[in-house]
């Protein structure tokens, strides 16, 4: 893991709100690269999970998340202008970063539901930081103000993706039994990522002679993964490339989108 969930968040909530503190009203309005919302938008949805964490103590969604809680904040907020809006999301933020002040590892380790199935209240800080980068990230981009690309938030977020990728692979790319690939990201993020199919595709330490070889930077790999962005546009200006079998690596490049 890369370093603590809840570092990482106030990593996230940091950097997040020193980007929608200088918003003007035209760039709230701007549509972000999550389809069919606005950059207000993905602020609104990001803060009403928050909103609908706060006040609840770690190991209380065994049975349920309230998600109701959800809708009542975006309901809620849709009425307020710009900077009203801002000072309502800056106060659940703080909220919650007094909440989390302190936490222990046994309050982590705590069991809960989460967005990704039974875990713990860890594990479900961790899809958070996952939810707030690639969020940022799809704000950031339509708005020409690129930034957090690297670092430890940046790190967990890939590591949500990659925990996924023997699904992404033995069923969105599909790749045959006994096949393998490593899909090399080369920064800002670099890591390189291997699954083999053996019977069902799992993560493997290491390949000596992969198949196919992904080469791609880790933005576009997130937003690719993320159903973000194109993957022929991807293609076409080199953001994402293969090497070894042409056939697989091309259906890799294009079907690497297991969320949205």
């Amino acid at each position: 893991m890369s370093s603590s969930p809840v570092a990482n968040l106030d990593r996230c909530w940091r950097s997040l709100d020193e980007l929608l503190g200088g918003l003007s009203a035209e760039q709230w309005a701007t549509p972000s690269l999550c389809p069919g919302w606005t950059v207000r938008d993905v602020a609104t949805h990001l803060c009403a999970v928050e909103y609908m964490m706060s006040g609840e103590v770690p190991g209380s969604f065994t049975e349920s998340i309230p998600f109701h809680k959800v809708a009542e904040w975006t309901n809620d907020s849709a009425v307020l202008d710009d900077t009203q809006f801002l000072d309502r999301y800056r106060a659940v933020i703080a909220a919650r970063r007094d909440e989390l002040h302190g936490i222990t590892e046994s309050e982590l380790a705590l069991p809960s539901l989460s967005p990704v199935g039974p875990g713990t209240y860890g594990r479900f800080l961790c899809v958070r930081v996952f939810d707030f980068w690639v969020h940022e990230q799809d704000i950031r981009i339509p708005l020409h103000m690129p930034g957090h690309e690297a670092g430890p938030a940046a790190e967990m977020a890939i590591d949500e993706i990659e925990r996924s990728l023997p699904y992404i692979v033995g069923k969105k790319v599909g790749l045959p039994d006994g096949m393998s690939i490593t899909i090399e990201i080369d920064g800002p993020v670099e890591r390189a990522m291997h699954v083999a199919v053996q019977g069902r595709a799992g993560l493997v330490d290491r390949l000596d002679a992969p198949d196919v070889v992904l080469h791609v930077d880790s933005t576009t790999f997130a937003l690719l993964a993320c159903g973000r962005v194109d993957p022929q546009e991807s293609i076409d200006d080199g953001r994402i490339s293969w090497t070894g079998d042409v056939k697989w690596g091309e259906s890799a490049a294009r079907n690497l989108a297991f969320t949205m």
